[in-house]
């Protein structure tokens, strides 16, 4: 069994880069983010800066990880994972949401 500093070492310098970068980001997030009810000291072009910035880390990521020969999740009793994506978005009154 391989621990986590072997895990590590077994990462990209690409992909060490980017979750530290993730990790720095999200901390400043958590430690710039006011109280409820008081106004967000960033203006809205910069918070959209930094959603985006989370997006091209997780896409990066993701894209490293497809490359990988070992995935990332175990697969638990040799089947294979399911999982189903949805969406967290209210649904338009009308709209069947079951597929």
């Amino acid at each position: 069994m391989t621990g986590i500093n072997d895990q590590k070492r077994e990462l990209s310098l690409e992909h060490r880069i980017l979750i530290q970068v993730r990790q720095v980001l999200a901390k400043v997030v958590r430690d710039i983010t006011p109280p409820p009810g008081a106004p967000y000291p960033l203006p809205q072009s910069t918070i959209d800066e930094i959603r985006n910035c989370f997006a091209l880390i997780s896409a990066r990521e993701r894209e490293l990880a497809a490359t990988r020969k070992d995935p990332d999740m175990p697969v638990i009793g040799g089947r294979a994972a399911t999982t189903r994506i949805v969406d967290l978005a209210p649904a338009k009154p009308g709209t069947d949401t079951d597929e």
